[in-house]
């Protein structure tokens, strides 16, 4: 059987047979590019510290004897927490006692001549000189008693030293010793805190502490996602001369729990524009597209998409700061998944 060749003729109709058109890509939302007043948003990382904390440390010099707490520990006020070496307090305190025992032995025999002599003053047997020398060691006595006493006293204050106790109802936030630690007078022993306080603690940039102040909404986001609006606020008048930065309080409330001191969240603040604002681009935070250290938006063209990379500031209530990449006015797909499939177009508007 002879092969079977296409003519010309028919080589040339097979040709102009037109191909099957690919179909349509998805058609995707649009939004437009707005704008915003610029520093009208903050959106910060914050560090949750307690309200009330205080540090203990030694008053006197002395071994860690025994070290009664650790990390976690609830106490109560006035529970010593450690113990030191307090053997030379106590030598003192016999010390104080016995100078006490004598000065009060020495006052009851100033006492008892002064008696004496008055009575042979009386009878004429002594002079008013030997009165005035009696009631001279009288009023000696009586100063060394007080003296005696007071040294006494110092040493009980130096034997409870030895042994620091809570100063509130607090929790123990860290130990600085551990057992036969040598503590000399100054040196942290152990950090407590007041639960159920805590506060959010932001170092915000000098350039929009005027924000900070006049912030109308201000939120806390806790790392378990839960949002707390701050019961009290507090910025401080001076900004630190290396970080150039404010430092801002904010209290949160006592229903706080779950929060830990040191745990890092994020502060969310927006408020009325400075008095004199710029504007920067803003638009949903759905349209941007992060993969790895990208972030990008698809902008609407006549035909399609065009991936951009964009760099983006803070977000707050869904919106979010475009700082370069996108001007005001431009139209961004609101779906990036979709508008990066092939064939996808911008949906009418």
């Amino acid at each position: 059987m002879r092969p079977l060749l296409l003519t010309p003729l028919l080589l040339l109709a097979s040709l102009a047979v037109p191909a099957q058109a690919a179909p349509a890509g998805p058609a995707v939302p649009t939004v437009a590019v707005g704008s915003a007043s610029a520093g009208s948003l903050l959106d910060l990382d914050a560090v949750l510290q307690p309200v009330r904390q205080a540090t203990l440390t030694a008053q006197v010099g002395g071994s860690v004897t025994r070290l009664g707490v650790q990390a976690g520990d609830k106490v109560k006020r006035g529970q010593a927490l450690l113990q030191l070496d307090d053997r030379e307090a106590r030598a003192g305190l016999l010390r104080g006692d016995a100078g006490v025992a004598q000065a009060e032995a020495e006052l009851a025999n100033a006492r008892t001549t002064l008696a004496r002599q008055r009575d042979l003053l009386k009878n004429g047997f002594i002079s008013q000189a030997a009165v005035d020398t009696a009631e001279t060691q009288w009023r000696a006595a009586q100063a060394g008693l007080q003296q005696a006493q007071a040294a006494r006293t110092q040493a009980a204050l130096s034997q409870g030293f030895a042994q620091p106790a809570a100063p509130f109802d607090a929790v123990v936030l860290a130990t600085h010793v551990e057992t036969g630690d040598l503590a000399l007078p100054g040196r942290a022993l152990v950090t407590v805190y007041e639960p159920g306080r805590l506060r959010a603690v932001v170092q915000v940039p000098a350039s929009r502490a005027a924000l900070a102040a006049g912030a109308t909404q201000v939120q806390v986001l806790l790392p378990d996602g839960r949002s707390l609006a701050p019961v009290d606020t507090e910025l401080l008048p001076a900004a630190d001369p290396v970080s150039q930065t404010v430092e801002w309080r904010l209290e949160l409330p006592a229903g706080a729990t779950g929060a830990r001191p040191g745990q890092t969240v994020r502060v969310q603040a927006c408020g009325a524009a400075l008095a004199t604002p710029g504007t920067r681009a803003t638009l949903p935070a759905a349209a941007l597209l992060r993969r790895g250290e990208l972030t990008a938006v698809y902008v609407a063209q006549a035909q399609g998409f065009v991936l951009r990379a964009v760099r983006v500031g803070p977000a707050l209530g869904g919106q979010v700061e475009v700082l370069a990449g996108v001007a005001t006015g431009e139209r961004v797909a609101l779906d990036p998944v979709r508008a990066g499939l092939a064939g996808a177009v911008p949906a009418a508007h």
